[in-house]
């Protein structure tokens, strides 16, 4: 799953417009701020109600605007001032289909006119249902089974809660844990957050809930080159016989592993996995929160890397983020054991599947097979790669990975040893220049350091040659321009 930790936006150094002037507030029921006329309402009304996601709320003052996005329309968005962006980023990888879909909005006024909402507890309505069985016909394997849920993070709670209720219809009660890997990220409920492998978003919030454990990520550019390329694979196992293969529900894979920045999976890495799973009973969940919907190339990630799990978490692309929604698709053989009696699975959110949601993601998938969405992407993807990979002649490049368009490149202070920078000077690179920049610019993308320091791109699954273009455009001066500047900020003297 994706988190927008580090989404770009204007840095400390971005100020607001000129001329800016301080008024009083207008408090008005509640003590909240009426200021209807005021040029700066949006900002003003922002930093003093609007707690953002993810975000340092100091960032922003009378001197540093919040980036208001207000319209969009294709590949691009415009703030309150009328810029144009290009989102490089499909919002959270989620706008797959592109900004400004009338049919979507269509589709989404018609179900709110014939059925507002009604609950999929113990009731069902035609939207849940018609999208519940395009999602099995799109599914590989026997994943027939679709349980929706409201985003992300409750797909992957629910998958969890699944996998253990699951063994436990099968008289395996002590089967609990769930294995991930470092720097993974699955979401952030307290279930979720025990799964995700990113030390500064769990310690807060400790103690986790029980069971989480971590195994090695697939990033090969910081292995050893001797070593084995399925040692990662191998890694779960070792950690299932060290925890007792009778505690251990399910693992938990992303196809290509969002935090850290798109790391791929080695070949036979998912084949190896599979075995694994299989041969100490443990459940495969292929969280594909990101790599669904068409993001690397297929409905579903897990189809680019030929391997079926026992359970799909499925979000963002599945609506394009026109509405929240989100899904667990489950085997055949998962959900045997509660179709019969009294038997149930006692979870569920109010939202799940709800009726606007549905109609606008069946509309969402016709927009994507009418498009060819897909195969879109499969042949763009080259020349996306191209242009990524062309920047690495810049000192500060070390790596370019991902898949499909969910690509990242991997900053390094040297590119010979592969030296990656410290706390501090990332806090510089990313936060005191990049990101603002970009976003100066006219990029919406992602700058992060939870791993080492990475640029992440995933747009819309309609961009193209002149996208690329345009990215390269602003991406090479940018970093560099960011090299220059952290060599002299890390040596003054060359100042």
């Amino acid at each position: 799953m994706g988190s927008p930790a580090d989404v770009n936006r204007p840095s400390q150094e971005s100020g607001a417009e000129e001329g800016s002037t301080s008024t009083p507030w207008a408090p008005g029921p509640s003590g909240v701020a009426l200021l209807e006329d005021h040029p700066d309402r949006l900002q003003r009304l922002a930093r003093r109600h609007l707690w953002m996601h993810f975000t340092r709320m100091g960032s922003y003052d009378e001197h540093h605007a919040v980036p208001v996005i207000v319209r969009g329309e294709g590949c691009y968005v415009y703030d309150e001032h009328g810029k144009r962006y290009l989102d490089g980023l499909s919002a959270l990888y989620c706008v797959n289909v592109g900004h400004g879909r009338s049919e979507l909005a269509a589709a989404a006024a018609a179900q709110m006119n014939e059925l507002a909402f009604y609950t999929n507890w113990s009731y069902a309505h035609p939207p849940s249902i018609e999208l519940a069985a395009r999602i099995a016909g799109l599914a590989p394997g026997n994943l027939n089974r679709v349980f929706f849920t409201s985003g992300g993070s409750e797909a992957v709670e629910s998958a969890w809660k699944l996998a253990k209720a699951y063994h436990h219809a099968q008289g395996d009660h002590n089967r609990h844990k769930l294995i991930s890997r470092n720097l993974s990220y699955h979401g952030t409920s307290m279930g979720a957050l025990s799964a995700t492998g990113l030390t500064a978003l769990r310690t807060p919030f400790e103690p986790m809930t029980p069971g989480g454990i971590h195994v090695p990520n697939t990033n090969s550019y910081r292995w050893r080159e001797d070593r084995d390329p399925l040692w990662a694979a191998d890694a779960i196992e070792e950690a299932i016989l060290f925890e007792g293969p009778e505690t251990v529900a399910a693992v938990i894979l992303e196809p290509v592993q969002n935090g850290g920045g798109c790391f791929v999976p080695q070949d036979g890495y998912f084949q190896r996995v599979r075995e694994i799973c299989d041969r100490h009973g443990v459940l495969l969940i292929s969280d594909e929160v990101i790599c669904s919907w068409g993001r690397i190339g297929h409905w579903f990630g897990c189809e680019r890397y030929d391997y079926v799990p026992d359970m799909i978490t499925t979000a963002k692309g599945i609506s394009s983020a026109y509405a929240p929604l989100g899904a667990v698709i489950a085997s055949d053989h998962i959900a045997e054991p509660f179709l019969h009696g009294t038997a149930a699975f006692t979870h569920g959110f109010t939202f799940g599947g709800h009726p606007v949601s549905c109609a606008v993601a069946m509309a969402n998938i016709d927009v994507m097979q009418r498009e060819e969405l897909c195969a879109n992407v499969r042949a763009n993807e080259g020349p996306f790669r191209e242009m990524l990979d062309s920047l690495r002649d810049l000192p500060i490049v070390g790596d370019v990975r991902g898949a499909g368009y969910f690509q990242a490149i991997e900053l390094v202070k040297d590119k010979e040893t592969k030296e990656t920078f410290d706390a501090r000077e990332s806090e510089e690179l990313l936060r005191g220049y990049l990101s603002g920049e970009l976003y100066r610019r006219g990029l919406i993308c992602r700058t992060d350091d939870r791993g080492d320091p990475i640029v992440q791109l995933s747009p819309p699954l309609i961009a193209g040659a002149e996208q690329f273009e345009e990215i390269e455009a602003i991406l090479r001066p940018v970093l560099s321009e960011a090299s220059e500047r952290m060599e002299r900020w890390s040596s003054p003297s060359k100042a």
